[in-house]
């Protein structure tokens, strides 16, 4: 197959799995006790944990909005079910909207499959609301646990917030599952995050290469093969390596593009440093 045809394959590949990557909530790692809401219709998921006293989320907006709250709890060793939540209309005098307690709380176990987890699903509340002022109370029996506070339903996954995801996700899977950063390679969003970058690393290689040949079409020095069998194993064994050191840590994109590109170099051997210093393994 030829270079070109090449490349456009995997660019259509990106576009198909852009809509993939699209639908999910916009995580939050919350280490305030005081937060406020943005944009209360889009659904975000803040994911906290007490430390000794409630956290409240304020919403003010200034127009009737569809309001949808839902508590979790992660599904881990030790995680009691004891979560509780208020929400309220504030005015001259609070009115309470509805609470979930650990007295009346129903909690059913949850998969959610955009980031391979766990939780323990509590109450929901869904109502269209007036404009105005609303607030949301979270607290547990010693004020100690850990939750995930959904709110809003509309799903809005930019490049920013998948860039935001991509850097939060190995996070909450360390420090609010307990898990290694790894496990997020189960999830679609995960391996999609790995092709995704692997496929951009082709394609910036595809492009190098191409920009090399019609820099020297008329030179002695052309692109051609200029790394041997050695070299393209060990170009191979590097990219395993970054692309372990990347899923185990912080799945860092520059790592993981690293790790696509010396993938690239052992697929297709050709090396741009050998190219600059004129070197060829193939013929030694």
């Amino acid at each position: 197959m030829k270079t070109s045809k090449k490349f456009w394959i995997i660019l259509l590949a990106i576009f198909v799995l852009v809509p993939v990557l699209a639908s999910a909530h916009q995580p939050r790692i919350n280490t305030s006790i005081e937060t406020i809401v943005t944009d209360p219709e889009i659904s975000k998921a803040y994911y906290g944990q007490l430390a000794g006293e409630p956290h409240i989320y304020d919403i003010n907006w200034s127009v009737p909005f569809d309001l949808y709250v839902n508590i979790l709890m992660p599904d881990i060793v030790g995680q009691k079910k004891d979560v509780n939540l208020a929400l309220f209309k504030k005015g001259n005098s609070d009115e309470l909207l509805t609470v979930f307690d650990e007295g009346n709380n129903n909690w059913k176990k949850f998969f959610e499959p955009f980031a391979h987890d766990t939780y323990w699903q509590g109450g929901e509340y869904k109502v269209k609301a007036e404009a105005g002022n609303y607030q949301i109370r979270v607290w547990s029996s010693e004020n100690d646990s850990k939750y995930s506070l959904a709110i809003g339903e509309k799903e809005n996954f930019n490049f920013k917030e998948t860039v935001n995801a991509i850097n939060l996700i190995p996070q909450i899977k360390r420090n609010f599952f307990n898990e290694n950063p790894i496990n997020f390679i189960l999830s679609p969003f995960g391996w999609g995050y790995i092709l995704v970058m692997y496929l951009l690393a082709f394609i910036v290689g595809f492009i190098v290469r191409l920009i090399f040949k019609i820099i020297n079409r008329n030179k002695i020095n052309k692109v051609g093969k200029n790394i041997n069998k050695k070299d393209r194993l060990i170009r191979a064994v590097l990219g395993i390596a970054l692309l372990l050191i990347a899923i185990t840590t912080t799945w860092n994109p520059i790592l993981l593009f690293l790790s696509g590109f010396m993938i690239f170099q052992s697929v297709f051997p050709w090396c741009i440093v050998y190219q600059f210093m004129g070197k060829n393994t193939c013929l030694s």
